[in-house]
């Protein structure tokens, strides 16, 4: 299939999507629904091989594990390998590793597949965000948000097809062969578009990617923009339904069903914000998503009845939806040469807040309850407007650098 160029003299804000634009779209979509398939199916997975709470928190543990290895390998994976076959490999892995899952009738096997899940799924994530980088340059806040607006419902979609073929002859395991077969279907038709360009050379020189001092402070100041996010969504996430069913007026069926209107909200969140995106800077957009979630946060935390707890859910959602996408965007724009490089430490970070921050959550929980405990995600929400403005202003420093720099 011939990949269709952008014709050359177009206004800087016309926003053109080509065939291989789709096609990272689409994979995430892939990603991002076998990642929201692990916490809807093990219920049924532990209820068939009878393990405990702290084994299926594993199951968490192992996918997030797989963001961690990443982080250390996944630039040197690219440069060895090339990003071609890093982006269908780590698709392919991650139906390899749901095929295994499907199969294995043992939780050390449920665990290394997840984890197999985990670092080839985020290999394919990294290249995603690399390639779309590269491709939109100034408008990579654009085509990120878009492509997290499709992740957001593939997540949705995830619980629905695990509970619909619950009741099929396949069980919960038919909601994965599905979307292995519409892998396949999607390599066969897309294998020979090409992804926008190859790595630069500048990330050849494993001296220079692999030395932290090689990304200017502004990059680090947005990575740890970033990691504050994903500890806040993985908080949510991960104890949401435990917290709306505090104090008994839900049960926990009841509570996990009404949990879908954070990923609801995402959806709506993401589709604002690629449109905002293509008029305000991604340090503005990221500073309403913020607004947006300290504003719902406390109503979602401290409503004393479950509809406005619902309400609050529902606005924070929409808030936090975009603290990823905005986030990459605003990180990748530091170091637009490197972006395999940087994606690769985003996923070390992004792991390592996956793995901790529910962790720390629900240890705390134990000592003073989950109400008391959701404190940290008020605090982690002011330490990320804290950061953001650090990052912001870090980031204008070091564009009056680089313009000095150029100047002599």
């Amino acid at each position: 299939m011939k990949q269709r160029q952008a014709p050359i003299g177009l206004p800087t804000n016309l926003f053109l999507r080509t065939h291989s634009t789709w096609l990272a779209y689409i994979l995430l979509g892939y990603f991002s629904y076998m990642q929201s398939s692990v916490g809807p199916l093990m219920p049924f997975l532990s209820s068939e091989l009878h393990m405990s709470y702290t084994i299926e928190g594993l199951h968490f543990s192992s996918f997030a594990l797989g963001a961690v290895l990443v982080g250390l390998s996944g630039d040197r994976m690219t440069r060895i390998f090339g990003r071609m076959r890093i982006f269908w490999g780590g698709a392919s892995g991650m139906a390899i590793g749901a095929g295994a899952l499907v199969i294995s009738r043992h939780p050390a096997l449920t665990l290394l597949s997840v984890l197999i899940m985990g670092y080839t799924g985020n290999l394919l994530l990294m290249t995603i965000q690399s390639t779309l980088s590269d491709q939109y340059r100034e408008q990579r806040s654009v085509a990120l948000t878009e492509a997290n607006v499709v992740a957001s419902i593939t997540a949705t979609l995830a619980p629905l097809g695990i509970g619909g073929f619950q009741s099929s002859v396949l069980g919960w395991r038919g909601a994965l062969v599905l979307m292995v077969i519409v892998f396949l279907i999607t390599f066969f038709l897309g294998r020979t578009i090409p992804l926008s360009r190859k790595p630069q050379m500048l990330e050849t020189s494993s001296s220079v990617a692999l030395r932290p001092q090689s990304f200017p402070p502004a990059f680090w100041a947005y990575w740890a923009v970033v990691l504050l996010g994903v500890a806040i969504e993985w908080c949510i996430v991960f104890w949401g339904t435990n917290f709306l069913a505090l104090g008994g007026e839900l049960n926990k069926s009841v509570a996990a069903s009404l949990l879908s209107l954070f990923f609801l909200a995402a959806i709506v969140g993401r589709f604002i914000g690629s449109r905002l995106a293509r008029r305000f800077a991604g340090s503005r957009i990221m500073l309403f998503a913020l607004g947006l979630a300290i504003l719902g946060f406390p109503i979602f935390w401290l409503a004393p009845v479950v509809p406005l707890r619902l309400l609050g859910l529902f606005i924070t959602g929409i808030g936090v939806a975009n603290f990823w996408p905005s986030g990459i965007a605003l990180m990748l724009g530091t170091v637009p040469q490197r972006p395999d490089a940087a994606n690769a430490r985003l996923a070390l970070g992004s792991g390592i807040a996956a793995l901790i921050a529910p962790f720390v959550l629900g240890w705390l929980a134990d000592h003073v309850g989950i109400q008391k405990a959701y404190s940290i995600v008020a605090f982690l929400l002011l330490l990320m407007v804290g950061t953001l403005l650090i990052a912001n202003r870090q980031a204008k420093r070091d564009t009056l650098h680089f313009a000095q720099e150029a100047l002599h």
